[in-house]
């Protein structure tokens, strides 16, 4: 009789944690459970956070975060891992070790620097760590177009043939595949993302959806994708899977009605498990 791990897709989320509930580690939680994995986390930091912006950042203590990667990696079968909020130098390192001690099968890196409300989640020294230490290792980052910007030290792109022009600057980095998000090119009546993998990329295009509620949108795509690598897809299947499934979050997001500000997505706008 097989064990239930060996059966259950796995995922694990690092990253930091919400208070108010739309992004962070609870978005993360609520994305790969509405997609059909099983979701475990260690926490990086502690914000006071709601839907008007982040009031205050508590990192985590290094010897915790590494206490609580190695119970979760001695005891679970991790199959797929998503990366997001990190907060400084020597946490990314401690991440990047342990991800390579254990080597689970897919890595997603989500390089949260900026909140949706414009609030900067990551110390600028910290950039130069990321793109050394975690990058190379991803099978997946999935930037923004400030993130972008960031880490390849370019003007942010203002339309799609300059997104292109940031192709072999991303594939640089090192990671397998980038997915570029284009969410702020709000000029658009699309909402389009750019696939990049070492021999080719792509353009996956949704329809924009008018409503302020987008709190949670990058920690829920990227949690979406390693959900649906966690369950034997391929990466382009993966993508396109996890680009659906926000879709669906951001057109449902007005049925919710949470908070002041910038409120969340609906993570489970259908009901149930998947959306496939």
């Amino acid at each position: 009789m097989p064990h239930s791990q060996d059966i259950t897709p796995i995922v694990l989320t690092i990253a930091g944690s919400d208070s108010g509930g739309g992004a962070g580690i609870q978005a993360d939680i609520k994305a790969i459970s509405a997609t059909g994995s099983y979701a475990c986390s260690v926490i990086t930091a502690i914000t006071s956070q709601n839907t008007l912006g982040v009031s205050a950042i508590h990192p985590i203590p290094l010897e915790h975060i590494k206490s609580q990667l190695d119970a979760v990696f001695t005891d679970l079968n991790v199959v797929a891992v998503k990366v997001g909020m990190l907060a400084d130098s020597d946490i990314i390192k401690v991440v990047a070790a342990k991800i390579r001690q254990y080597q689970p099968k897919y890595l997603v890196v989500d390089p949260v620097m900026v909140a949706t409300s414009g609030d900067l989640l990551l110390q600028q020294s910290a950039i130069s760590t990321l793109k050394e230490e975690l990058l190379p290792l991803a099978d997946l980052i999935t930037p923004n177009l400030p993130e972008g910007e960031a880490l390849i030290g370019c003007e942010a792109p203002q339309n799609e043939d300059q997104m292109g022009a940031m192709i072999e600057s991303l594939r640089a980095l090192g990671a397998k595949a980038v997915l570029l998000k284009g969410g702020h090119l709000e000029c658009d009546d699309n909402s389009n993302d750019l696939l990049i993998e070492q021999e080719n990329s792509e353009l996956l295009s949704a329809k924009r959806v008018a409503t302020e509620n987008t709190h949670g949108t990058g920690c829920t795509l990227s949690s979406a994708i390693a959900s649906y690598l966690a369950q034997g897809n391929r990466l382009h299947k993966a993508v396109y899977l996890g680009k659906q499934y926000i879709s669906q979050a951001i057109a449902h997001a007005d049925q919710l009605n949470v908070g002041n500000g910038h409120g969340p997505v609906h993570h489970f706008f259908c009901g149930h498990t998947n959306v496939r």
